[in-house]
């Protein structure tokens, strides 16, 4: 699978999570596609919860899902949310939260796919989206 054709699935799987999304409180659906080495893909969705604090993002449900199933390398991300019910108006990235828990599992140059649309889609690397990652010591 070329490059290119990887990152429109990626777009395209990201976009049909989002519309899974729980967000009767914030309107506001996420969706993900997370890649892992081997090529399996793990969507996620946001779900929220009245108490917020509950609440899990798109990127940390597939980051969780793919971890409880045994993955822990992963190649990239594709994250797109907008308002609920209508098409994405502008890149979503990552929360500071989930750029974190990227950060547990993945390396600086990681791929975060922001995607508009399955022709919309910007690059941006781990690094640039978390440049003061919180490391263990």
């Amino acid at each position: 699978m070329s490059d290119d054709h990887l990152v429109s699935e990626l777009a395209r799987q990201a976009l049909e999570a989002r519309g899974r999304a729980y967000a009767p409180y914030s309107g506001f659906a996420v969706g993900a596609a997370l890649l892992t080495k081997d090529g399996n893909i793990f969507q996620g969705c946001n779900i929220e919860n009245v108490a917020f604090t509950p609440t899990n993002c798109a990127e940390r449900t597939a980051i969780f899902k793919a971890v409880s199933e045994g993955y822990r390398e992963f190649e990239a991300i594709a994250v797109a949310g907008g308002k609920q019910g209508k098409e994405p108006k502008h890149f979503c990235p990552p929360c500071g939260v989930c750029r974190q828990v990227m950060m547990e599992f993945c390396s600086p140059e990681f791929p975060v796919y922001l995607v508009k649309s399955q022709q919309e889609v910007k690059c941006c690397r781990l690094k640039e989206l978390l440049p003061a990652a919180f490391e263990s010591f």
